[in-house]
């Protein structure tokens, strides 16, 4: 059988010996185009070159490249695993020529790999073409041999592909295998087309024209092709199926996940399998590329799509995560062709184990009270739309999910109620919100940038040179002059002045008009603008006057630059030491460098331990002890990567590149001789030598997202001020406890034993005065043959009394325990419900129920353990009978 691995292959490297450029796939987040989710076909990374914004150093390309359609215009999510052919990831296969080739040359390929080394039968295919390309259609007759009857002309836009509104447009063809009339279906044009018997395996576009504003089309002088196979598609095709869940990969893949939950593949749980094989793919390639899931933007698609196969992994008997066990299986199918997977499977794997984990209580939740709120409704009547909509908002249930759980039932969601009920809330958000009025009208500074020309930046050179003062911009609007005390901004010819980018901080440093020697203008931080090509000076006139067309001195705060250069290089060697600390899977996900201190996020999926915080910081230490050359080179990103440079993830790179090179590593390094230790893309300002970084010590780290750890640092003289503190505490520390330092440690240990231990005698009287007459007598009646206890108690703090509900679960053996202490003039609410009772209620349900009769808001916890709280336990009474009320509504 061929396999899908054999035809990307063999189709790639058919194009190869057509003299074709093989260009590796581009990310899942677009590079280019930041109008786009993801990129969703494999002419995104070249929309660029078509549109003549960009060159390359060749003029035929062919790629496979990975692609995910989950959001926005292009989105299959809600049919993926219920039909043959919907995938959120999928590989789409291409060739490309930017104006080297056309028609004449584009079908023949086509023609050649389909029935040649693909060997279909041609009769068994037939093609499309737009009703007035009469040259593709010659071009097919004379190629092909194929008769009219099978030259389909289509009059519609299925046939005429458009970039946009403007620009590059052209007609397409398509080519239609015919599985032949066993199978039900017309072909393309015809009543019937929807059917499966003529199934599109391959589009052909035609960039012919250019599409002005009022719709008018002029040939364009160099006509170009852009080509789409999808490969889970001819992959189907050429194993002799008819689905594509049943090709080589995918049905691997299904068959790890029914292995995973014990079930049968093709059962009664298929579809579920299928959706978790392919949201796999999805979940797993996103986060290769260096998306993390988060509840805004591209991270909140990614984690619907999660949740969405971790729901069909827990209807499918699943109770503890699954979807992490099955990556082993797609790095087997897919890390040769992406090696991406290989270096990122520890972190796809442990991603998805903590976001399963963390899923699982919210899936029980939101499934239970999704099957009470149908029970109060018609057979077959829609979810209210604002049912669906406290599901989300309140218990965290994404809409997707409610409706693929509603769809296995028969039902639907009143999405206008749910749309009518998120649009109330955003208004009542609007309202409440007060923005701070910062944002300005981006287009004058487009309009500077066009007029002025880009800012010339000298300071990798000099923190000191003189310039001319081209604009000021004071509120948003172009003025003539800065006066004393005001503040804007101001825009020179050329600056040595860094504006903030990479995460290095914007410089500040002062203006000095030659004109006017006691005029002082404080430069108070620096920005870029209109796409960085404008480097604009924010300041603030602290004496004299500052007009346009004048000549100034400008001079960078060279202190201030110098622990920024400290900290951003100190960045690169810290980079490196945790790569090679934790694993390939590091990869950076922000920084700030700032003169005071530095910070850096990075892909890690747990704390860092005592012993690898410390194995970093001594690495960084030995690298800044060696002294050696801080090395820039300029260079293309192709040579640069090809050199194992570190790219930042999502950060746009021209034509050149800056590479900057630190430290010695013979043997174990980067670079064409092994022996360079850190090699990255910036375009910051550095030390001259590791040395010049002084001193590097870390402050520890902490969790800055899902996925993502964030540590601190200081270098130079704010490392050795930190270290000298540090010194003195534990010189005042010990001196305190009258112990020598080196006995500091365990002098504290035993006087936190000491405390603990009190602490817990305490609690435990405290307990026994509870319960021996503190507050009222306890309370236990049967409720619906639920064993429930309740007590008001006093002198008791809310934190104790968990541990006094476990002692009561461990007494009754069966039953639900409400609890609530007067701590203070305040009241502390605690439930608790015994195993046996959880699937059935919730200590949740009853803490709230019970606080919303105090008059607070609120509570929360696990369903056999739940606290919370409010102003006043006057309403006790009523807060035991609202809990008994719910006892009573479930074990109705």
């Amino acid at each position: 059988m061929t396999s899908l691995a054999d035809i990307r292959s063999t189709f790639l490297d058919f194009f190869a010996r057509q003299g074709h450029e093989v260009v590796a796939s581009s990310p899942l987040v677009p590079r280019n185009d930041p109008t786009l989710m993801f990129t969703n076909s494999g002419m995104v990374q070249f929309k660029n070159v078509f549109t003549g914004l960009e060159t390359r150093p060749y003029r035929r390309a062919t790629t496979a490249q990975k692609c995910v359609r989950a959001g926005g215009k292009h989105n299959d999510l809600d049919n993926v695993g219920y039909t043959a052919r919907h995938h959120t990831f999928f590989e789409m296969l291409g060739n490309f020529s930017f104006g080297d080739y056309f028609k004449e040359a584009a079908i023949p390929f086509a023609w050649e790999l389909l029935t040649r080394d693909f060997a279909i039968p041609p009769d068994r295919l037939l093609v499309t073409v737009f009703h007035t390309d009469d040259e593709a259609a010659a071009i097919w007759k004379k190629v092909a041999g194929l008769p009219d009857e099978r030259i389909i002309r289509i009059p519609t836009s299925d046939n005429f592909w458009m970039m946009g509104p403007t620009g590059p447009c052209g007609p397409c063809t398509e080519i239609f295998y015919d599985h032949g009339p066993a199978i039900w279906g017309g072909p393309p044009g015809s009543p019937e087309e929807d059917g499966d018997r003529f199934i599109e395996i391959w589009n052909l576009v035609f960039m012919q024209f250019e599409q002005a504003e009022d719709g008018s089309r002029t040939d364009l002088p160099r006509p170009s092709i852009d080509t789409g196979m999808g490969l889970e598609r001819i992959g189907a095709l050429l194993q002799g199926k008819h689905d594509n869940y049943d090709t080589d990969l995918l049905r691997s893949l299904i068959e790890a996940s029914a292995h995973a939950t014990s079930t049968d593949p093709d059962g009664p749980g298929r579809i579920h399998h299928r959706v978790i094989a392919d949201h796999l793919r999805s979940t797993s390639f996103l986060i290769a590329d260096g998306v993390m899931p988060s509840n805004e933007g591209r991270g909140y698609v990614l984690r619907r799509i999660m949740r969405r196969a971790m729901r069909h992994a827990a209807m499918l008997g699943a109770r503890d995560p699954v979807m992490h066990r099955l990556v082993p299986a797609l790095v087997r199918g897919m890390g040769a062709a992406y090696p991406e997977l290989v270096r990122g499977e520890a972190l796809i794997a442990d991603t998805l184990r903590r976001e399963e984990t963390r899923f699982r209580e919210t899936l029980d939740r939101g499934l239970r009270l999704l099957d009470e709120e149908l029970a109060r409704l018609p057979e077959g009547a829609p979810l209210p739309g604002e049912a669906a909509f406290r599901l989300y908002s309140t218990y965290g249930f994404p809409l997707d999910l409610t409706q693929d759980a509603l769809r296995e039932k028969g039902r639907t969601v009143d999405i206008a109620g749910f749309e009518a009920a998120m649009e109330e809330e955003k208004t009542r958000a609007r309202a409440s919100w007060s923005g701070s009025g910062e944002a300005r009208d981006a287009a004058v500074w487009f309009d500077l940038a066009a007029r002025l020309g880009a800012t010339e930046f000298l300071g990798y050179e000099t923190e000191r040179a003189e310039g001319q003062v081209l604009a000021l911009v004071r509120d948003g609007i172009p003025v003539d002059a800065l006066e004393e005390g005001e503040t804007g901004w101001a825009v020179a010819n050329q600056t040595p002045f860094y504006a903030e980018a990479g995460g290095q901080v914007g410089d500040t440093g002062w203006l000095r008009p030659l004109s006017d020697h006691g005029a002082e203008i404080v430069v108070e931080d620096t920005q870029k603008f209109a796409e960085g090509r404008l480097i604009a000076h924010r300041v603030r006139v602290a004496r004299g006057t500052l007009r346009t067309g004048e000549a100034v001195a400008l001079e960078v705060d060279r202190p201030r630059r110098a622990a920024i250069r400290a900290n951003h290089s100190a960045t690169h060697l810290l980079n490196e030491a945790l790569r090679r600390a934790l694993g390939e899977h590091v990869a950076q996900r922000g920084s700030l460098n700032a003169p005071d201190r530095l910070r850096f996020d990075f892909t890690h999926g747990k704390a860092l331990t005592p012993e690898e915080l410390s194995a970093v910081e001594e690495e960084v230490n030995a690298f800044i002890r060696q002294n050696s050359p801080v090395e820039t080179r300029v260079m293309t990103p192709d040579e640069a990567r090809a050199l194992g440079a570190q790219a930042l993830f999502g950060e746009k790179y021209g034509d050149e590149v800056r590479v900057v090179s630190m430290g010695s590593a013979p043997g174990s390094g980067k670079g064409p001789d092994g022996a360079t230790y850190s090699i990255e893309l910036c375009g910051g300002t550095h030390v001259a030598r590791t040395g010049d970084i002084g001193a590097f010590v870390l402050l520890g780290d902490s969790a800055s997202s899902a996925g993502v750890r964030r540590v601190e640092a200081l270098t130079g003289q704010a490392a050795l001020r930190h270290l000298r503190e540090q010194d003195r505490r534990l010189q005042e520390a010990a001196a305190a406890l009258k112990v020598p330092v080196p006995e500091l440690v365990d002098r504290v240990r035993v006087l936190a034993e000491e405390r603990r231990a009190l602490q817990n005698e305490l609690a435990q009287l405290r307990r026994q005065m509870a319960l021996g007459g503190g507050g009222t007598p306890p309370r236990q009646r049967e409720v619906r043959g639920v064993a429930f206890r309740a007590q008001v108690l006093s002198g008791v703090r809310g934190r104790d009394l968990p541990a006094l509900i476990d002692g009561m679960k461990a007494e009754m053996g069966s039953g639900a325990i409400l609890l609530i202490a007067d701590d203070g003039g305040k009241a502390a609410v605690a439930a608790g419900v015994t195993d046996d009772l959880v699937g059935r209620l919730s200590a949740v349900d009853l803490v709230r129920a019970a606080v919303a009769e105090l008059g607070g808001r609120g509570g929360g916890g696990r369903p056999d353990m739940a606290q919370g709280g409010a102003s006043s336990a006057a309403k006790a009474d009523a807060a035991i009978r609202a809990a008994e009320t719910v006892i009573e509504g479930v074990t109705a």
